[in-house]
């Protein structure tokens, strides 16, 4: 499959960018990269421990770094941190160069999804109000996306299915 750059998933933590990535990898043969797992290799450190240890601005910055390194790669499918469009040059070479698909649920469905998981270092400690406030500030920089898909009367392989029915008329359109 051939397009404009790689296909890219963004969206809140827990909203499914890894599996579904994982799962488009595998059916159309392109390499999957976790943005966020390619940092805690290179760093031999699990984010929240990054977090704690060297500080949210020293994340943001190796973030940045290895976005860009590896939107560099050809024909690979992306799973961003659920931060990481939020930087302006991460956002640009993505709305630029690359498929972008923001994948979005509802406040309710996020919340259930990331309140008090250690694993989530921004929204560990927030309450409901605050994630909720936290899910809305970055849909207004999320919409921004070449695609939104709504997921949440989806199953897995309807998401699936819609990213690779819209890859295509890009791919078509292009």
């Amino acid at each position: 499959m051939k397009s404009k750059g790689n296909i890219v998933f963004l969206g809140m933590m827990g909203s499914g960018k890894t599996s579904i990535g994982k799962l488009i990898s595998k059916k159309i043969g392109l390499e999957f990269f976790d943005i966020d797992e390619y940092i805690e290799k290179s760093l031999k450190m699990k984010i929240s421990k990054i977090f704690i240890v060297k500080g949210e601005k020293f994340f943001r910055d190796v973030e940045e770094k290895m976005t860009l390194e590896i939107l560099n790669k050809k024909d690979c499918i992306i799973a961003l941190g659920g931060g990481a469009f939020l930087n302006k040059k991460i956002r640009q070479e993505i709305l630029l160069n690359h498929v972008s698909f923001w994948l979005n649920w509802s406040s309710e469905i996020l919340v259930s999804r990331i309140k008090n998981s250690s694993k989530r270092p921004i929204a560990y400690n927030l309450t409901k109000k605050e994630i909720i406030d936290l899910i809305r500030k970055r849909s207004n920089i999320y919409s921004k996306a070449l695609y939104k898909l709504d997921c949440n009367y989806l199953t897995k392989n309807q998401i699936v299915k819609k990213v690779l029915d819209m890859y295509e008329i890009n791919k078509i359109n292009n």
